[in-house]
């Protein structure tokens, strides 16, 4: 699992449970500031608040893939598919993403409902689940993670139990994203989209989000690439290319009666472009600027050669202003 790339990921909440109001309070002080989180010193005032949120919260999925049916025989054998990518990375618009709880963290010793009961409780809840244990409750999380109530548990004495809690959180983010759109990554992933379960472009991904602080990022569809945000939301597009997409690119061009230059240097895989005002693609309507849609590649060697360059992204894209991560964190401090 941890060799794919989620389609999309943003930060979302770890929800901290412990009928001790200190004893999160200080959870929540040494934890990295820029983890958003929300805390429940009451486990079935936790459950209820949680149950209410996934009951409202729909599968992003089914607003990105529409399934039909032949409506002259009514057979639903007859089935079809449409997929609207657009839609992913128009995520950006709702500005309730960072409040998703995508990890539930649970203490183990509490008297009104144990860690066990309330994971068993919340099974049906699909965020990653960690507990807290004391050394004389380690067999019963190992009972607990084998019952597959809960992903790890942590000592919560032990030397480096914030390092690894903080370790373990940003994990099951990632994997609360890969299953919340595994069926659309799947399809996409056999066609066009196939760097998405490559190692080599994961591994990219997460150096650029480091080197350039990255906090979420969307496929992009036309071209094919990755849309990121920094956390103040600005937006960076990697557009990802291939030898045989910068082949296609060639031949749309040529059919476009592009300059030679262009053409030349798309079959020599020497430049990476985004024609961010046509769509993606050359136009006629571009001429000889065409120059200020390209970028020298830069090479990820993968599963394939990847061409890859850093586009910003231009503001027509998005139809409104982008709620920023640096914002939610503002709005819930304050």
């Amino acid at each position: 699992m941890n060799e794919l790339l989620p389609i999309y990921q943003h930060p979302a909440l770890t929800v901290l449970v412990d009928d001790s109001r200190s004893f999160l309070d200080s959870v929540a002080f040494r934890m990295n500031p820029q983890l958003a989180y929300r805390i429940f010193d009451e486990p079935r005032t936790a459950l209820d608040w949680l149950r209410n949120e996934y009951q409202h919260l729909e599968p992003h999925t089914s607003e990105i893939i529409r399934v039909g049916y032949d409506e002259a025989t009514d057979s639903l054998e007859r089935r079809s598919a449409s997929i609207d990518l657009e839609q992913v990375y128009r995520t950006v618009a709702d500005r309730r993403r960072f409040g998703t709880p995508a990890v539930l963290v649970v203490d183990y010793a509490m008297p009104e409902m144990d860690g066990v009961e309330f994971c068993r409780a919340a099974r049906e809840i699909p965020c990653g689940k960690i507990m807290l244990t004391g050394h004389a409750n380690e067999k019963i999380a190992i009972d607990a993670f084998n019952d597959g109530l809960i992903d790890c548990f942590i000592r919560k004495n032990a030397p480096d139990a914030m390092e690894r809690l903080e370790a373990a959180v940003i994990k099951l983010q990632k994997d609360f994203f890969l299953r919340r759109t595994s069926t659309l990554r799947d399809l996409l992933t056999r066609h066009t989209y196939a760097f998405l379960s490559d190692p080599a472009i994961e591994t990219l991904v997460e150096q650029l989000c480091s080197q350039h602080r990255f906090v979420e990022h969307y496929l992009f569809p036309h071209p094919a690439g990755i849309l990121f945000f920094d956390g103040k939301g600005r937006a960076t597009l990697m557009v990802i290319a291939t030898r045989n997409s910068l082949t296609t690119q060639r031949e749309l061009a040529e059919d476009e009666a592009a300059p030679p230059e262009l053409l030349a240097a798309l079959r020599e895989l020497r430049l990476v472009p985004f024609f961010s005002d046509t769509h993606g693609r050359y136009l006629g309507e571009t001429g000889n600027d065409w120059l200020q849609y390209c970028l020298p590649p830069q090479v990820c060697e993968g599963r394939e050669t990847y061409y890859w360059a850093l586009f910003e992204l231009p503001g027509h894209y998005l139809r409104e202003p982008v709620y920023s991560y640096a914002e939610f964190l503002r709005d819930q401090a304050g």
